[in-house]
């Protein structure tokens, strides 16, 4: 030990030279603590070989009560949240550093030159699994991660080769891969050791500017499995915290490093972040971690660095995970508008809130912050003009010559029937795209486009009331819903204007993007061959009508030269112009009910989730979550019915959905959300299945077969229009 501490004096005497340790804002209402001093190497390395062959939780856990302090270095730069929809009068300030971390930085060193190869390593494993030996493997992990130049030394393809782009790391990826594969197997001193080495080169590494080398040691540190272990959580913290400090340019190269990891290794990646998260806000023993107050920059640091990886994310092409993946429902209880309030009041400070990372924040949380903060607004406007009328309630609905009391049954089928007859092809609003399968907005021009205001009124009031609608719209209908995702203060100002490309004509009008795409590949003459001008026809209401892309565009051949231009301003056109007045009218009818500042927290994919709910049906689900009224999930009737119901095919199912709840898509909350009941009704088996949409309840008679209950549940539920109690 005595000859341990003489190598590291050196590494103490620069850790005193470090610059003060400051102390960050805690999230919203999670707590504050006092600043403390971040004891010396010296302490801290003494500790540590006091604990070394501590058992249970290792070398981490003796260690959690040193490292825990409000120690964290101060943030170089604080990472904004990577999300478009965010304003930026919210996003998170950047920092500056500390004037002593602007010190002259001396040259980077010569990494030495090691030449241990992948196959190598693997073979001293096999050996020394098989032998018991494992000095020439601990060597390996003792010497790789001592420090950032040796962890470059072992992994850098070329020892001193530069590297310098977004597009190559150079990080011998397969080496990095077998390296942490094999960790996990290895003796418990060598995992100690790999952890010790880590610190060593956490606090001997933070200094000044960062090379491409020091990012390097970052991308390989932060894939170690070790972290996946609550016992390491401390050195994990530290480890997030560095990577969440560095500059926006030093986050752009890791953007582009992590998104060419295996897409198994990255999930991997951000469900141990996720789960970090998680296990912070709720530890499964209170005293498993220091108190929340005293490392108040774990969560911040960590939802940072997942930033990261959403970024890294949404630039591949396709995703290399769902959007929804990056979801973590233990937020869905804590006090998320405590935490919108936060973000709304301090958004421009460095007080962090989850708001400000709405990749985070699942549907289930943003349409309840929707729903809440939209009827805040409600109340104040409704004592500001003591007009109580005005006050949005609840929807109740009764229809006329029919029995029943609305407990949300009547009114989901109130919508259900308004939608489909307004979204016939009679009443001209829209035209449905029959290759797309969606509706679109009609170009006809008439001077009142209060009917599109209207609906789109319907569609924010089926948010507000959790009615999930059976709409159809491209995604690119939501995008510019978005467009702002809030009501600009100026009248005047333009609305729903959304880039268009041509990917988003393919959601609506594939034939042709397609036809424009051969366009813009065409080698041969397209000026004479295509004999196109700047001008383009639209039928509007049976007449043919030209409009010009740009001024004189009926006097402006289309050429290869101008191509990309003439597509751009054409898909504009389709998108965006010649809808306008429509689409102004509905945007401004859906903000008049759901005008919430939480808009800017969605994505488009997830505001057509909370218009329609999701058209992915887990009957398995349903069956789990279903409640029982005079039967039991085995008696006879109710095994056969689940027996026909898994087997329907996609079509059947949703018709079963619809008859039982009055929409055959899933609420945001998942098929538990629907409360989904069995009753039994002793009628005699030639009757039909009953169904109460108020209640999501269906009632079955005691059929005595599964043949019987096929039969005359294929038929209730194919001719299931219309409403009525029993």
């Amino acid at each position: 030990m005595d000859g341990e501490h003489s190598a590291l004096s050196g590494v103490e005497r620069e850790r005193e030279r470090l610059p003060p340790i400051y102390n960050s804002s805690p999230p919203a209402g999670l707590g504050r603590g006092a600043k403390q001093p971040f004891p010396s190497l010296g302490t801290f390395i003494s500790t540590l070989s006091q604990r070394r062959d501590m058992a249970g939780r290792g070398l981490a856990g003796g260690i959690m009560g040193n490292l825990t302090g409000n120690h964290g270095l101060r943030h170089g730069r604080e990472l904004p949240p990577i999300c478009s929809n965010v304003r930026q009068k919210h996003r998170l300030s950047i920092d500056t550093l500390p004037p002593e971390v602007k010190a002259p930085f001396p040259s980077d060193p010569i990494i030495p030159l090691r030449t241990k190869t992948t196959k190598e390593f693997q073979e001293d494993m096999e050996h020394a699994l098989q032998s018991g030996d494992w000095r020439e493997v601990r060597e390996f992990y003792l010497t790789t991660f001592d420090s950032f130049i040796e962890i470059n030394a072992a992994f850098k393809r070329e020892a001193n080769g530069l590297f310098n782009t977004i597009e190559d790391s150079g990080v011998n990826t397969k080496f990095v891969n077998a390296v942490y594969d094999a960790l996990l197997n290895t003796p418990q001193d060598i995992q100690k050791s790999v952890l010790k080495g880590i610190i060593n080169s956490l606090l001997r590494e933070w200094k000044g500017p960062r090379t491409k080398d020091d990012l390097r040691a970052y991308f390989i540190l932060v894939q170690n499995p070790q972290y996946s272990s609550t016992s390491t959580y401390v050195i994990y913290a530290h480890l997030l915290r560095q990577i969440a400090a560095l500059s926006e340019a030093d986050h752009h190269f890791l953007v582009h490093w992590f998104k060419k990891l295996s897409a198994r290794r990255f999930r991997q990646l951000v469900e141990r972040l996720l789960q970090f998260i998680s296990t912070r806000l709720f530890p499964a023993e209170p005293d498993e971690f220091p108190p929340l107050s005293k490392c108040a920059w774990w969560i911040p640091s960590a939802t940072k660095v997942l930033s990261l990886f959403n970024a890294a994310n949404s630039v591949s092409s396709p995703p290399i995970m769902s959007f929804t993946d990056f979801y973590n429902i233990t937020l869905e209880h804590i006090d998320f508008m405590e935490d919108y309030r936060s973000w709304q009041n301090y958004g421009n400070s460095n007080r962090f809130s989850f708001c400000q990372f709405p990749f985070i924040l699942s549907t289930v949380v943003k349409k309840a912050i929707i729903q809440k903060d939209s009827e805040q607004q409600m109340i104040s406007q409704a004592r500001l003009t003591r007009k109580r009328c005005d006050l949005k309630k609840k929807l109740r609905v009764t229809f006329v010559g029919e029995a029943g009391l609305d407990m949300g049954g009547l009114t989901k089928e109130w919508f259900l029937l308004l939608v489909r007859q307004i979204f016939h092809t009679d009443y001209g609003m829209f035209t449905y795209m029959k290759d797309s399968r969606c509706h679109w907005f009609s170009s006809w021009k008439c001077d009142n486009y209060s009917e599109f205001q209207l609906v789109g009124t319907l569609m924010g009031l089926a948010v507000y009331n959790s009615i999930a609608l059976d709409i159809h719209f491209p995604l690119y209908c939501y995008r510019k819903l978005l467009t702002p995702p809030t009501v600009p203060c100026d009248q005047n100002a333009l609305v729903g204007m959304a880039n268009a490309t041509l990917d988003d004509l393919q959601q609506i009008m594939p034939e042709l993007a397609h036809g424009l795409g051969e366009l813009l590949s065409y080698e041969g003459n397209v000026e004479e061959d295509f004999y196109l001008t700047f001008q383009v026809f639209q039928e509007e209401m049976g007449v043919v009508k030209s409009y010009n892309l740009k001024p004189g565009g009926d006097k402006i051949p289309v050429t290869k030269q101008n191509r990309k231009e003439y597509v751009q301003l054409y898909v504009d056109f389709l998108l965006n112009k010649s809808i306008y007045k429509q689409f102004a009218a509905f945007y401004h009818g859906f903000h008049s009910v759901c005008a919430s500042d939480a808009l800017m927290l969605l994505r488009p994919e997830e505001v057509e989730m909370l218009v329609c709910g999701s058209p992915e049906l887990d009957m398995s689900a349903l069956q789990k979550a279903a409640q029982y009224e005079g039967y039991s999930k085995t008696d006879a009737t109710v095994r056969c019915f689940w027996d026909v119901v898994l087997a329907f095919p996609l079509e059947l199912q949703k018709k079963l959905l619809h008859f039982a709840t009055g929409s055959d898509r899933v609420p945001v909350g998942g098929m538990a959300d629907l409360n989904f009941k069995i009753a039994k009704i002793d009628v005699p088996t030639d009757w039909l299945p009953i169904s109460h949409t108020c209640f999501n309840q269906i009632c079955l008679p005691p059929y005595r077969t599964r043949k019987e209950l096929k039969q005359k549940l294929t038929i209730a539920i194919s001719n299931a229009e219309g409403f009525g109690l029993e």
